[in-house]
């Protein structure tokens, strides 16, 4: 499915509204003027507010459909329609991440 690549200055949130913060490996491949993200990179949740009891907050997200079309360093870029789940201190799964806003000029699949 297309759709903009995510990369590290885009916005993207857990199902509760914690923030997505991406630690990428990638220093080659920028988008306006930040690194594409892909599937070798971290993606941490800070501030998730999911803390019925007992408190399993958001705190990393796995993808798990990146691009298919588009490899970065060998690894498939994340693009804004990509499927991922957001992940507890158990790995339980918490929901599906949300990419709010990326830059709109480069379209991958």
């Amino acid at each position: 499915m297309p759709g903009p690549l995510f990369h590290v200055g885009a916005s993207a949130i857990c199902p509760h509204g914690g923030p997505i913060n991406v630690i990428s490996s990638n220093v080659r491949v920028l988008v306006s003027g930040m690194p594409v993200a892909t599937m070798a990179d971290q993606y941490l949740v800070a501030g998730c507010a999911f803390t019925i009891p007992p408190p399993q907050p958001c705190i990393s997200v796995q993808w798990l459909v990146p691009a298919v079309r588009v490899l970065i360093n060998g690894q498939p870029a994340i693009l804004q329609s990509s499927v991922g789940l957001c992940l507890g201190p158990t790995q339980a799964p918490q929901g599906a991440p949300v990419v709010v806003t990326t830059q709109p000029r480069v379209i991958g699949m």
